[in-house]
Formats: C-alpha cells, sequence, structure tokens
C-alpha cells in the first residue's frame, strides 16, 4: 500500500451510529480504521460509542491507533460519549462539531450512514466547492451504498445544478485501502 500516513496524520470519519442491517458495514469500518492504525493516521470522528462510529474508534484504539471524537454537550448528557478515546472534545453545538471536525483532519470519508452522515457529507462538499478547503473527500461505497446518492449528483450535472468539476471532488471506492489510496493521490 502507498504510504498514505505520509499525506494524512487525522482522518475525518462521517458513518452511522447505527451499525445497519448488513454485516458488510461493520467489516468495511475494521477494516479501514486497521489500515489506518497501520499507517499511523489517527480517526476524527463524532466522539459517540454507538454503532459504526463507536466500532470505529474502539477497533483503531485496539489496533495501537488514536481516536478523536467531537462530541455536543446535549449528546455528553444523553450518555452516548465515547469515554476511552485519545481525546474527547465537548462543544455546544452540531455547527461548532463540524467546524471542529473539520479543522483535525487532513481529508474524510463517508461511510453508510443517514441524516447526520449526509449532512455532514453534503456541508463538507459544500465548503470543498466554495474552496473553504481542499482537502480530500471520499465515500466508501460498502456493497453499493452510496449509488443512490452517486446517481443524485450525476443528475444534478445533467440537470444544470452542480459542475462536473464540483461532482469530481467525490471520490468514490468499496474497498477501504482502494479508497485511502485515492485519497492520497489528491
Amino acid at each position: 500500500m502507498a504510504d498514505v500516513s505520509a499525506h494524512f496524520s487525522r482522518i475525518c470519519l462521517f458513518c452511522g451510529s447505527s451499525s445497519g442491517l448488513d454485516p458488510a458495514y461493520s467489516r468495511a469500518i475494521i477494516e479501514l480504521t486497521e489500515a489506518m492504525a497501520a499507517d499511523g493516521i489517527g480517526l476524527v470522528y463524532g466522539g459517540a460509542h454507538v454503532g459504526l462510529m463507536g466500532l470505529a474508534a474502539d477497533t483503531i484504539l485496539a489496533a495501537g491507533g488514536r481516536a478523536y471524537g467531537v462530541i455536543p454537550q446535549s449528546m455528553v448528557d444523553r450518555e452516548i460519549a465515547h469515554t476511552g478515546l485519545t481525546e474527547l472534545h465537548i462543544v455546544t453545538t452540531m455547527h461548532q462539531r463540524k467546524a471542529l471536525m473539520a479543522d483535525l483532519s487532513d481529508a474524510f470519508i463517508a461511510a453508510p450512514g443517514a441524516f447526520g452522515t449526509l449532512d455532514e457529507l453534503c456541508e463538507i462538499l459544500t465548503w470543498a466547492q466554495l474552496e473553504i478547503h481542499t482537502k480530500p473527500i471520499g465515500l466508501l461505497n460498502t456493497n453499493g451504498y452510496w449509488n443512490p446518492f452517486l446517481a443524485m449528483l450525476d443528475h444534478a450535472v445533467e440537470a444544470g445544478f452542480l459542475k462536473a468539476k464540483n461532482r469530481a471532488l467525490v471520490l468514490v471506492d468499496d474497498e477501504p485501502r482502494g479508497l485511502l489510496r485515492q485519497l492520497s493521490r489528491r
């Protein structure tokens, strides 16, 4: 594998606070975070101990890596914060959460998830489109999970609402190691 760690010290992962029904989603998160730990890349994520989020943190920590969580106080109050992280940043709002996660990261990966994952992904893509940042963004397309979203982006290009150069901001791979290689080339 290419030396991805030469490009990144931390990658932000957007993913579900649930694990989903297909065990392939969990396997992909385990493979991704083990590869990150092996390359010395830290994980930045939403700070929860549940779902794919918790699995990502537990896996990277068990593999000797680092996990940096960012979570609003309201979620800490609901007792879903992961208490065993390298660092846990507690913020007031979701807006602060997303901004700090972006500041702490050199690249972004969205794995399967729902509203929160889509919100984080779309905001970070919008920031890239507006040239607020130039960090690479990838989708971990486990079992074609992101295919409907990618079709929507293609439709937006065809309808004249999204420029092809901005559509190209989205890197896609169904294999974690392949996605890490793509991100490192940007």
